[in-house]
């Protein structure tokens, strides 16, 4: 039954040239950035010694393992707002072409449309999730002096975090959707709404560090903390927290059922 909501849902969307547009730019930027950061890296060394300057990148283990795992799966995290966009105009066309209606009347109900539509943002999540690993894993193997098997499993945990991370975001573009049905509103509500969290955090709440995990977007960001800090010897969290965990995972869960609610009692 899910699989059948899945390819209704991907049949539509298929058939939106956006759809290809936006999942394209994303895949393709999400490759280059993440492949080539060594090579860029290495090309602004030798400019910064044709100037008498003199750094040695190649000694910084940005794409050895297992430090690899978790930079390109943090790089990574920036451009989900990308996928983000792609639901939200998915989803704001089904209102604006009465598409939601006609699949009501078509014997769909609003339950298996909401699912549907999970289905399919835990499908663009599981995409990432799938390239970033191969990326990463390609590029350490080029680029590790030497592979032990306890260094190409260690971190590998940040991958179903990362998973829940997108698929968390996209859950919550998913519920902005519903709410404001206007794809170009949304997605300014989007962009900012970060920012907007951030500012109630340390502004008007002045929640402690070891509260903030509880607000919504910052649970979900919270899975793949900032690792570059380990380069000027400062402690790293090497792996996500199980209270980050829960909170993202009851947010996630949250997001979809208020999507639900909204379109269970919205007049379509």
């Amino acid at each position: 039954m899910m699989l059948h909501l899945l390819k209704v849902d991907l049949k539509k969307l298929t058939n939106y040239r956006t759809f290809w547009i936006v999942c394209g730019i994303y895949f393709i930027t999400l490759a280059f950035v993440t492949a080539s950061g060594m090579e860029v890296l290495k090309f602004a060394a030798d400019r910064i010694e044709d100037f008498g300057g003199k750094i040695n990148i190649r000694r910084v283990p940005l794409y050895h393992f297992p430090d690899v795992w978790q930079n390109l799966i943090y790089v990574a995290g920036f451009f989900k707002f990308i996928l983000g966009v792609m639901v939200i105009i998915s989803v704001t066309n089904e209102y604006a072409y009465r598409t939601v209606r006609q699949n009501v009347i078509d014997g769909l109900s609003r339950l298996e449309f909401i699912q549907s539509k999970i289905m399919t943002n835990a499908l663009l999540a599981a995409l990432s999730t799938v390239l970033l690993f191969l990326i990463a894993l390609i590029t350490g193997l080029i680029y590790s002096p030497e592979i032990r098997f306890s260094e190409l499993i260690n971190d590998i945990e940040f991958f179903p975090a990362y998973f829940l991370q997108v698929f968390g975001y996209l859950s919550f573009a998913l519920l902005l959707s519903m709410f404001v049905n206007r794809a170009g509103l949304t997605i300014i509500i989007l962009m900012v709404i970060r920012g907007l969290e951030l500012f109630i955090m340390h502004k008007v709440v002045h929640v402690t560090d070891s509260l903030e995990f509880l607000f919504p977007l910052e649970s979900i960001e919270r899975l793949i903390t900032l690792p570059f800090q380990r380069y000027v010897f400062m402690e790293v969290l090497d792996h996500p927290l199980i209270t980050t965990v829960l909170s993202a995972v009851t947010w996630t869960f949250l997001f979809n059922y208020f999507a639900y609610l909204k379109l269970k009692k919205s007049d379509i």
